[in-house]
């Protein structure tokens, strides 16, 4: 009779290894820790199920840029402010007015330095109406975007192959309130690639726009939607490129910016719990 072997007591438990990405279903991502490990599995509110409606997409980002425009026009009188002259009928010449003294011509809208033939007016209404239950699916669409990794990877972002997109992280990332740590952690849940892409794209903006207030052109990298923004900005806000914002903060614009879905996110498990009833 063959004996029964004793198994060893204080053995250490073999780690369970968990699914690969390509293996989740198809609302499934994983929950990750602080330090980049993954310790289990999240199902996704529905609405990251919903199609992904470009064209919803893009019209509600221009709604968003239209209706921050500001009313502008030419100064009164520019290209009027000259002493000019008509020499009159019957000298050979056209009958542009002309600098006193001379045959330069001014003030018309086809000589250099004369007036626009239709200046722009403070009257023109830039805004763009948008239904509500659009912007509503506009935003939708944008989320379940974030969900499908081809998506977020042609729209430039550079993550490890081996997180689930959205990635979702235990509540204990809003408790990052340095800057060091904030990188630790980008580094460790495999998204370092994405913030050295922005930080190596940042150059001097081409034009006039350099000397009105937006000297510098930043790419947009990873997004995080925690439940305290005021407090996880403190870490992560001096970081290029990076975002952060709350879940009544999402829409088109702050999920697919320039209008190009799938943007790169992270969510706290609280923030993620939050999307549930939408």
């Amino acid at each position: 009779m063959a004996k029964k072997v004793a198994k060893k007591e204080g053995a250490p438990k073999k780690a369970r290894a968990h699914p690969k990405p390509e293996d989740l279903g198809p609302l499934q991502v994983h929950l990750y820790d602080t330090g980049g490990a993954p310790v289990g599995t999240v199902d996704l509110p529905p609405v990251f199920a919903v199609d992904v409606r470009v064209d919803l997409i893009r019209r509600a980002v221009v709604s968003f840029q239209a209706n921050r425009r500001q009313p502008y026009a030419a100064k009164f009188r520019a290209g009027m402010r000259h002493s000019v002259r008509w020499p009159g009928k019957g000298r050979g010449a056209a009958r542009t007015p002309r600098i006193r003294g001379t045959m330069i011509g001014a003030q018309a809208p086809n000589t250099v330095g004369g007036r626009q033939a239709f200046p722009p007016t403070t009257q023109r209404i830039w805004a763009m109406k948008m239904n509500e239950k659009e912007r509503r699916l506009a935003r939708n669409a944008a989320l379940a975007a974030i969900h499908d990794g081809h998506l977020v990877a042609a729209r430039g972002h550079r993550f490890s192959g081996k997180v689930s997109v959205p990635i979702v992280v235990q509540d204990a990332l809003e408790e990052i309130e340095s800057t060091p740590e904030a990188v630790d952690f980008l580094e460790a849940v495999g998204v370092q690639q994405d913030l050295r892409r922005a930080k190596d794209g940042t150059h001097e903006r081409a034009g006039r726009g350099k000397l009105r207030g937006r000297r510098f052109r930043v790419p947009k990298g990873p997004l995080l939607v925690v439940r305290n923004a005021a407090l996880v900005r403190q870490g992560f806000g001096n970081l290029p490129g990076v975002d952060v914002t709350t879940p009544s903060g999402l829409n088109a614009e702050v999920l697919a910016p320039g209008g190009n879905p799938g943007r790169l996110t992270i969510f706290s498990a609280s923030a993620l719990e939050a999307l549930r009833g939408w």
